[in-house]
C-alpha cells in the first residue's frame, strides 16, 4: 500500500537479504520524497536489506512514523545488531519523527546497544513502542538509562521532553530494571500514555515505578496489567492517582491487589482523585466486598465519565448487594452497560490475608526462579501509603467481627 505520503509493505511475509530484494519492493519509496510513514513490519528483513532502506530513510526530510515491528523473524541473532544499528542510526537526525516502532522483534538484551545513540540524541519522537522483545532487567536498564540520558541532555538545554508514550509490555523488565525506569520516568514528566504489561514486576519494583510516575501530572493512561502489586504495590499506585488528575484509563488487572491493595485503590478514587477516569481494569486482583461497596461510592460521587469497568475474577457473587450498588452507581451517570460480564467471580470466606503473607510468597518463588541476584529495593512509605493501610486495616476488623 502507498499513497503521496504512507509507504507500506506490512504483513506481506517477504524475506529480503539482499539490495536487490528490497529495492524491488521499493520503487514507490524511492519516488516519495515526502514520504511520512513507512511500514515494514510483517517481513524478515537481513543486514544488506536494511542497509538499503536506512539509505533511503537518511533521504526523508519529513518523516512522522517509522514502523519496524516484527523484522527479524527466522534471523540470526548476530544479523541483529547491524541491521538495528542502521535503521536508528539512520533516524537519529529526524526532527520530524514522531513515532518509531520496533516491537516484536525478539533481539532480546543482547541487541538493545545499537538503539543507545538514537533513544539519546534524538529528543523530537514522542512515542517509542517496544513491546515484546525480551529485554529481559539488563536490557531493559540499558534502554531506561539512554531514556533518562535523553531527558538530561534537553535539561540541560533548557528544553522540555518530548516524550508522551512509551509502550514496553511483555519484556520481562522484572524488579531489577524498575529503579531506571523510575528514573526515567521522573526525568520525561511529559508523559501521557505508559504501558507495560506482563512484565514480572513485583510490589517493590511497582512501588518505585509509581514513585517515578508521580511526576508526571499529564498522564492519561496507565497500564500495568499481569504484574504483581499486591498489597505495598497497592498502596504506591493510590498514593500516585493524585498526581494523575487527568487519568483516563488504569488497567491493573491481574495484578494480585488483594483485600487490603483493593481497599487502597478505592479510597484514593473515592477521595475524587482521578474525576476524569474513563475506563479502570481490575479483573483477578482478589478484591472482596469492602473495596467493592468503596469503589460503588467512588463511581457514585467521582467517576460520572466510567464507560468501561472490568472486575471479573473477584471475590464476590455477582448479586451481591456490593455489585448492585456498583451498577446503581454506574446507572446514575447512564453507564449501565459499562460493566463487564461476572462469570468467574469467586465466593469471598470472610477471611483476609494478613499484610505480608502475598509478599511473602511473592518473594519464595522469586527465590525458585533461576534469577540473578539483586539488592533488595527498599521504598519508604508516605503517609497516603500508612493512611489507606489504616484504614484498610480498620475496615477489615470491622468487617470480620460482623
Amino acid at each position: 500500500m502507498s499513497s503521496s505520503t504512507i509507504f507500506s509493505i506490512q504483513g506481506k511475509g517477504l524475506k529480503l537479504d539482499t539490495r536487490a530484494d528490497v529495492e524491488t519492493h521499493l520503487k514507490d519509496l524511492y519516488a516519495m520524497p515526502d514520504v511520512e510513514e513507512v511500514h515494514m513490519g510483517g517481513n524478515t528483513l537481513g543486514v544488506e536489506a536494511c542497509q538499503t532502506i536506512a539509505e533511503i530513510l537518511k533521504k526523508a526530510t519529513k518523516l512522522k512514523v517509522a514502523d519496524f515491528a516484527d523484522i527479524f523473524t527466522g534471523r540470526l541473532i548476530s544479523e541483529i545488531p547491524q541491521s538495528l544499528s542502521a535503521i536508528c542510526d539512520a533516524l537519529i537526525d529526524k526532527t520530524s519523527l514522531v513515532e518509531l516502532n520496533l516491537s516484536d522483534n525478539a533481539f532480546g538484551g543482547r541487541c538493545v546497544d545499537p538503539m543507545v545513540p538514537f533513544l539519546t540524541h534524538n529528543r523530537h519522537f514522542q512515542i517509542f513502542k517496544l513491546n515484546n522483545n525480551g529485554l529481559g532487567p539488563a536490557g531493559g536498564t540499558v534502554v531506561a538509562n539512554a531514556l533518562h540520558e535523553s531527558a538530561k541532555l534537553s535539561k540541560a538545554e533548557g528544553k522540555t521532553s518530548n516524550l508522551r508514550t512509551l509502550i514496553c509490555g511483555r519484556n520481562r523488565l522484572e524488579n531489577g530494571s524498575a529503579a531506571a525506569w523510575a528514573d526515567a520516568f521522573a526525568a520525561h514528566g511529559g508523559l501521557v500514555e505508559v504501558r507495560m504489561p506482563q512484565n514480572g514486576i513485583r510490589m517493590e519494583g511497582i512501588a518505585l515505578l509509581a514513585k517515578g510516575l508521580s511526576q508526571c501530572p499529564n498522564l492519561e493512561y496507565l497500564d500495568v496489567q499481569d504484574n504483581t502489586c499486591t498489597a505495598s504495590g497497592s498502596r504506591a499506585i493510590a498514593a500516585g492517582l493524585p498526581s494523575w488528575p487527568r487519568l483516563r484509563t488504569l488497567n491493573l488487572s491481574d495484578c494480585l491487589l488483594g483485600g487490603k491493595g483493593g481497599i487502597a485503590i478505592a479510597l484514593a478514587l473515592q477521595h475524587g482523585s482521578s474525576k476524569e477516569l474513563e475506563t479502570l481494569k481490575l479483573q483477578y486482583g482478589e478484591l472482596d466486598h469492602r473495596s467493592l461497596d468503596l469503589l460503588a461510592s467512588a463511581i457514585h460521587d467521582h467517576l460520572p465519565n466510567l464507560t468501561t469497568l472490568e472486575l471479573n475474577g473477584n471475590r464476590a457473587d455477582p448479586e451481591d448487594e456490593c455489585i448492585t450498588n456498583i451498577k446503581d452507581a454506574l446507572t446514575t451517570h447512564g453507564h449501565e452497560d459499562a460493566l463487564d460480564e461476572l462469570d468467574d467471580m469467586e465466593e469471598w470466606d470472610g477471611e483476609e490475608v494478613e499484610e505480608g503473607e502475598d509478599e511473602d510468597e511473592a518473594e519464595e518463588d522469586e527465590k525458585d526462579e533461576d534469577e540473578e541476584k539483586e539488592e533488595p529495593v527498599v521504598v519508604k512509605a508516605t503517609a497516603t501509603d500508612k493512611a489507606a493501610d489504616d484504614l484498610a486495616d480498620l475496615l477489615g476488623k470491622v468487617s470480620l467481627n460482623n
